[in-house]
């Protein structure tokens, strides 16, 4: 069955203006405010939404790249350990799994973090650097990073100062802290840890915490599927251009939920297409795609990883505005970093 392309709108919003028609076959969405400049309208075959590109929101200071933090190491690896990867691994998986720093081990095997691994690669593995030994009679309590987790809630939770732990693990108040990474927590502060329910879920700069759920539910699928870190970046800039990161029950025509796809061009029906997770892995696609063959998805576009940002997610959308994807790369970027 030939494969149907998503036709995306922009979330709809009360200064939107009326849509205008390109020509009597195509339609595009509401003319975009002049800070957003250029758009081009595609000659497609068949009938094709036009992409509108809400205009960039106000994006914090974006924080400074990820420093390696001190993990312990879950089992004894030797210096020349290798892993060889299988179907679905990530390098995030691998160092998680063997208790090891991701930026490690993609420095010890001379990756970048948009690399691609495949299975059969073998990846050689470094032991992590365990934190220095505190005196035999008083250990320094150390506390597990968990999702959702801030430096703040860590420090009121142990009974300590937010200045005290961050002196006490070299950090600065821009530094950003990852499941998985291990905090020395200064003497005096309670034994007792936190419980996870009672720390509020954290938010990505220039996200609210809807729009913080759904990225990570997108970049959650992304991992469970594979995807590259490339390609989670695609999925998450490809939601926000589309529908503000919102799961929004409307848009241009039968347009609807994270990505704006359409039931009248196969990609589910509308109450499918409202369900993110269903959603989500139509538009990464591959062999776990939930339409089959009925759309191409991300990872069904031959030499996707190669494309240009902007290129891989018009691939996927199909757009009348195909340039207005390039501008959530970065931002994008630190999503990731944030909420991966």
């Amino acid at each position: 069955m030939q494969r149907l392309p998503s036709l995306a709108a922009p979330a709809p919003a009360a200064s939107t203006p009326p849509t205008a028609k390109i020509s009597t076959a195509k339609r595009v969405a509401a003319i975009w405010p002049a800070a957003v400049a250029g758009s081009i309208a595609l000659a497609l075959t068949g009938e094709h939404a036009a992409h509108a590109a809400p205009p960039a929101p106000p994006l914090a200071a974006l924080p400074p790249a990820p420093r390696a933090l001190d993990v312990p190491a879950t089992a004894a690896l030797a210096a020349s350990a290798t892993y060889t990867v299988q179907p679905g691994d990530t390098v995030w998986g691998i160092a998680r799994a063997h208790g090891l720093d991701t930026a490690a081990v993609l420095a010890a095997n001379g990756l970048d973090a948009s690399a691609v691994i495949r299975p059969g690669q073998v990846l050689a593995l470094v032991a992590a650097i365990a934190p220095p030994a505190a005196p035999a009679d008083a250990p320094t309590p150390t506390y597990e990073v968990r999702p959702g987790d801030t430096v703040s809630a860590i420090a009121a939770a142990h009974g300590v100062s937010i200045g005290a732990v961050l002196a006490a693990n070299d950090l600065t108040r821009s530094s950003i802290i990852y499941p998985g990474e291990v905090l020395r927590i200064p003497s005096g502060s309670a034994p007792a840890t936190p419980a996870p329910a009672a720390l509020p879920p954290a938010t990505a700069p220039g996200l609210d915490a809807e729009q913080s759920e759904n990225a990570r539910l997108i970049i959650r699928i992304g991992r469970e599927l594979g995807v590259s870190d490339h390609g989670i970046r695609i999925a998450l800039g490809t939601a926000m251009q589309e529908s503000w990161l919102r799961n929004l029950d409307g848009g241009d025509r039968d347009s609807r939920g994270l990505f704006q796809q359409r039931p009248s061009t196969g990609w589910g029906s509308p109450e499918q297409i409202l369900d993110r997770d269903r959603s989500t892995r139509a538009f990464y696609g591959g062999s776990a795609d939930p339409n089959g063959s009925d759309t191409r998805g991300l990872l069904d576009i031959g030499g996707w990883e190669q494309l240009s940002y902007a290129d891989a997610a018009q691939a996927v959308q199909i757009s009348a505005y195909p340039d207005r994807y390039a501008q959530w790369e970065q931002p994008a970027t630190t999503w990731l970093a944030v909420l991966g």
